[in-house]
């Protein structure tokens, strides 16, 4: 808490510079914003470590600043600090806020490092010219449809998309248990299904996307407007659909699933659905904002997180085991669900598509997205 605060204070202080006549690289309601640039080269110790596999100590330009997608990373960025001498701060944030505010600022970084979210924004910042390139030797190990092609971002596992279901719900209105994507169009569901705003959730925009290339243009816009007829609303909140559902507000939830719900299965009287026409997947990013004021500190985060016994420790944070897709050369890490179930996608769509597919969307659903009022 003590490091989110000072990352909170420190952007707030880049914020009141900026205002005072700085360089513009201000970020609005003090959330985010990077630090002046410092006027001294960066040191670097990637040269000997690179070599033997390990990652040095190495001097930064002050702590790195991550923006990231969870709390529960603070772990991760803990051991980093013990292995390497380098301080982290985080900020959490949903992968659709981090692009849209990078965006409205002009390019400027909110950041050094951007750790999780879908990988359609990623592709996107890099489209835009937000991304700093990363080579390293442990890329090679990566499956090359889960990294750009010029190393501007890399993936960190796959978040996979189904349904929670409130069985009591189901059962006090008479409803079946749906077990696909085209049952969740029945008008029988009208007002009973949550499903976060896509044009925030990096997760389910890639449920969006994977739908309209499974179904077509035509026929998936078509399904979407059936399946809108039975949202009231979209939230903002990506665990807002698994929470509502669970204490019994909706009947069924369009959540990620992982571990975690799996363990809410257990626990409480609901039911999660891999749909048996297919599962949409997102691969999770990482990546080097440009122009960040410690972007030899994320470049060395990055050659130290895909080391493997690193890899490992994000599989309990993440509670999914989908790192081994990334790497499959990965030791002593199993897969939990069959990946011929995921659907059919080409990730290149994702980000060249996403603009006009959020357009046509946020036209359709009119004033169905939740806001902060």
């Amino acid at each position: 808490m003590k490091r989110l605060l000072a990352f909170l204070l420190s952007i707030t202080a880049a914020f009141g510079l900026a205002a005072c006549g700085g360089t513009g690289n201000n970020a609005s309601s003090g959330e985010a914003s990077s630090a002046p640039q410092s006027s001294e080269a960066p040191s670097s110790s990637a040269g000997s470590s690179e070599a033997s596999g390990e990652v040095a100590p190495a001097a930064s330009n002050g702590p790195l600043k991550v923006v990231t997608t969870s709390d529960a990373y603070q772990v991760l960025f803990d051991k980093f600090t013990e292995d390497t001498g380098i301080q982290v701060e985080y900020l959490s944030m949903s992968s659709g806020e981090v692009l849209s505010k990078v965006k409205a600022e002009g390019g400027a970084p909110m950041a050094d490092l951007w750790f999780g979210g879908g990988i359609d924004a990623f592709m996107q910042a890099k489209e835009d010219g937000l991304l700093e390139q990363v080579d390293f030797d442990g890329a090679a190990d990566l499956a090359p449809e889960y990294k750009d092609a010029d190393n501007h971002w890399f993936s960190k596992g796959l978040t996979v998309v189904g349904f929670i279901v409130n069985n009591d719900i189901l059962a006090e209105k008479n409803l079946e248990l749906p077990k696909t994507w085209d049952d969740l169009i029945n008008p029988a569901y009208k007002s009973e299904i949550l499903m976060s705003n896509p044009a925030i959730s990096g997760t389910n925009y890639a449920v969006v996307n994977a739908i309209l290339q499974t179904k077509g243009e035509e026929a998936g816009w078509k399904y979407f407007e059936d399946l809108n007829a039975n949202i009231d609303y979209y939230s903002k909140r990506g665990k807002d659909p698994s929470e509502k559902t669970v204490a019994g507000e909706i009947a069924i939830g369009i959540t990620y699933l992982d571990k975690a719900m799996e363990k809410l299965q257990e626990e409480q009287n609901v039911t999660l659905v891999y749909p048996e026409d297919g599962i949409p997947y997102v691969p999770e990013g990482v990546a080097v904002f440009k122009g960040g004021t410690n972007a030899d500190g994320a470049k060395e985060f990055i050659k130290w997180f895909y080391q493997d016994e690193n890899l490992r420790e994000i599989i309990p944070l993440d509670n999914k085991d989908t790192v081994k897709i990334v790497k499959p050369n990965l030791e002593n890490v199993e897969l939990s669900f069959p990946v011929e179930s995921l659907m059919k996608e080409d990730l290149s769509l994702f980000g060249s598509q996403r603009s006009a597919i959020l357009d046509k969307w946020n036209t359709m659903i009119g004033d169905k997205a939740e806001t902060d009022e």
